[in-house]
C-alpha cells in the first residue's frame, strides 16, 4: 500500500512541476497589450489558461492527500516484526 501512494506521490509532484512551468507569467498580459512576442504563446491568449489551472488544482488536492496518507502510514507502523518470535538458544558455560 505504501508503495503504491509513494508512487501516486511522485508522479503528482512530476505533474505539478510540469504543469506550472507550461502556465504562462503574469507579466505576458503586459507584453502582450505593447506588442510583444508573448502574444504567440502554446495555448494562445485565455482559453486554456482556466483549464490549466482547474488541472493544477486538481493535482494539487492529490498531492496533499498522498502527503497527509504518507504521514499517517510513517506515523503508524505495524508493531510487528519481519522476524518471528523465537527463543535464541543460549549457551550456558558450567564453571
Amino acid at each position: 500500500m505504501t508503495t503504491l501512494v509513494l508512487s501516486l506521490h511522485v508522479t503528482c509532484c512530476i505533474l505539478l512541476i510540469l504543469i506550472v512551468l507550461l502556465q504562462s507569467g503574469k507579466g505576458a498580459e503586459m507584453g502582450v497589450s505593447l506588442g510583444g512576442g508573448a502574444g504567440q504563446t502554446l495555448f494562445g491568449a485565455g482559453g486554456p489558461a482556466t483549464i490549466l489551472t482547474k488541472i493544477t488544482t486538481g493535482v494539487a488536492i492529490l498531492f496533499m492527500i498522498t502527503s497527509l496518507s504518507l504521514a499517517y502510514m510513517s506515523g503508524h507502523r505495524a508493531d510487528t516484526s519481519v522476524i518471528k518470535e523465537s527463543s535464541i538458544p543460549v549457551e550456558q558455560t558450567t564453571k
